[in-house]
């Protein structure tokens, strides 16, 4: 039986792939930073030594996936840094001192945004310079340090991951729209389209990532179905009888308002994230739009439809509540 090493099981991606790859016959081991009741987990800071235990259960890897990172809009510049700069660092240099194994490493679409629409973004794409916040810029710098791994190793980007399990992407937006604080962000002209990846597409790459030693490089995943995102939120909003919501605001207005709470929480209270970040706004301003031709041929097309993921997730949260929706 192959052995994987996840770091960042306690989250949401993680926790998913670990089950992925039990249901492909791998035995995983977990590393995170929260106490979980997972099996074969070691709990620790990636950015502090290595213990003995996660040491060993490196050199015991065939696949080492490094999930874990800081992805949420806010932090210090520092707390990013340690989180997805010196982790890699760190995971990179006990990977080589461990016989090498396979090293896949996810990073993110957003080292590519600029602000203004994109479309057909693919791996050639130039990553923007300046990053659109510290959490792209130490994605762009951890990449970096992946691709000085003297061992194989695969980068994998998805964009804006959703479904059953999410703690990240729905739980906020959701939990505003419940309660009426979501406004409708709107722009002149065009609406803004944007790619997701359903979190069973994302777990199956990687694990078809661990699986099949050709598959090195870099990849854009995306699901391949770029959606118009007011549409979709609004969509997944009637599913789960979630009102409309009724207040909309230009991007402009967004932009502003978001840089002054910035500007405030920052000075006052940083360890708090604002009720709205320019990063949020940015997802509601420009068009995303991957070419996806790279992930096509190694990974194939999505085993399931965008509507089909939608309507898992929408089950799995009527059904569980996850999110403490009335």
């Amino acid at each position: 039986m192959p052995t994987v090493l996840v770091t960042g099981s306690s989250g949401f991606v993680g926790s998913c792939a670990r089950t992925a790859f039990a249901s492909a016959g791998w035995h995983s081991i977990g590393v995170g930073r929260r106490p979980t009741s997972q099996d074969d987990y070691l709990r620790c800071d990636l950015s502090k030594p290595f213990s003995g235990n996660l040491v060993s259960a490196i050199e015991r890897s065939d696949v080492v996936i490094h999930a874990a990172a800081r992805s949420s809009p806010w932090g210090t510049k520092r707390q990013f840094r340690q989180a997805n700069v010196v982790a890699t660092e760190k995971i990179v240099e006990a990977c080589q001192a461990a016989g090498q194994p396979k090293l896949i490493f996810l990073s993110s679409s957003s080292i590519f945004y600029r602000p203004e629409d994109q479309i057909g973004i693919d791996e050639s794409t130039v990553p923007a310079e300046p990053a659109v916040n510290h959490y792209a810029a130490t994605k762009q710098i951890a990449e970096t340090i992946v691709r000085r791994y003297e061992g194989r190793w695969t980068i994998l980007r998805p964009r804006a991951v959703y479904g059953k399990g999410d703690t990240v992407l729905f739980p906020r937006i959701l939990a505003a729209a419940q309660a009426g604080r979501l406004p409708l962000l709107t722009r002149p002209g065009d609406p803004v389209v944007g790619d997701l990846i359903s979190i069973d597409h994302l777990t199956d790459c990687l694990v078809k990532a661990a699986q099949d030693d050709t598959i090195e490089g870099e990849f854009n995943l995306t699901d391949n179905a770029p959606q118009e995102i007011v549409s979709f939120l609004l969509g997944v909003f009637e599913r789960l009888e979630i009102p409309r919501p009724k207040r909309e605001i230009p991007v402009s207005t967004a932009f502003r308002f978001a840089h002054v709470l910035e500007l405030i929480y920052g000075g006052l209270m940083p360890w708090r994230e604002p009720p709205i970040t320019r990063f949020g706004v940015h997802v509601f301003a420009y068009s995303k739009v991957f070419k996806v031709d790279k992930m096509l041929r190694a990974f194939g097309q999505p085993k399931l439809s965008t509507e089909q993921s939608v309507e898992r997730f929408v089950e799995w949260v009527q059904h569980d509540n996850p999110y403490g929706l009335k």
